[in-house]
C-alpha cells in the first residue's frame, strides 16, 4: 500500500481556550463604541464652555455681595467706634488705611490689611456716608457688571429690589 501523506488538520480548541477567545473579543471597545464616547465628551465640552461666562457671572455678584454686606462692615464699625463716626463720602473708604489729615489723633487703623480690594469686575467699590439709601448710615456698593453708577444693577449694603436681584 503506496504511502499517502497525511492531512494535518488543525487541531480542535478547548473549552478553556475557547472562553479565553471570547473574553478578549469581549474586554476589547469597538471603533463606534470609542467614537461615541468622544463625541459625548466634546458635547459636554462644548456645552461647559459656553456656559462658563454664566457660572462665574453669578460667582462675581455673589462675591460683590459678601464683599459689601459682610467684609467692610467689620473695619468700618471699628473706625466709628474709634473715630466717633463713620468716614465721610470724602474721606472714602480710603481713611480705613491711611488716616485722614484732621482726625490722625483718634486714628488707631489701619482698620484692613493690604490695598483696598477693587470689585470683582476691576473697579473701585463705591461709598457714600450719609448713605442715600442707607438713611442714617452709610452706602457701600459696587457698580455691578455694566461699571455704571446709579442704576438697578448697583450691588450694595442695602435691601435690593425683587427686579434688581432677579437680573
Amino acid at each position: 500500500m503506496p504511502s499517502t501523506p497525511l492531512r494535518s488538520f488543525p487541531r480542535p480548541y478547548s473549552q478553556s481556550e475557547i472562553e479565553i477567545q471570547k473574553s478578549k473579543i469581549q474586554r476589547a471597545f469597538t471603533l463606534m463604541e470609542v467614537l461615541v464616547v468622544l463625541a459625548i465628551i466634546g458635547l459636554l465640552a462644548g456645552l461647559a464652555i459656553n456656559n462658563i461666562g454664566v457660572i462665574f457671572g453669578g460667582a462675581k455678584i455673589t462675591t460683590a455681595q459678601l464683599f459689601v454686606q459682610q467684609s467692610l462692615k467689620t473695619s468700618l464699625t471699628t473706625y466709628r467706634i474709634h473715630m466717633g463716626d463713620y468716614p465721610t463720602t470724602a474721606e472714602g473708604i480710603q481713611a480705613l488705611l491711611t488716616a485722614p489729615a484732621n482726625k490722625a489723633d483718634r486714628w488707631h487703623g489701619p482698620y484692613i490689611e493690604g490695598q483696598m480690594p477693587l470689585d470683582p469686575w476691576v473697579e473701585p467699590y463705591q461709598y457714600r456716608y450719609p448713605g442715600t439709601k442707607n438713611k442714617g448710615s452709610y452706602d457701600l456698593y459696587s457698580k455691578g457688571p455694566d461699571k455704571i453708577d446709579g442704576n438697578e444693577d448697583d450691588i450694595g449694603n442695602w435691601e435690593s429690589t425683587p427686579a434688581a436681584v432677579a437680573k
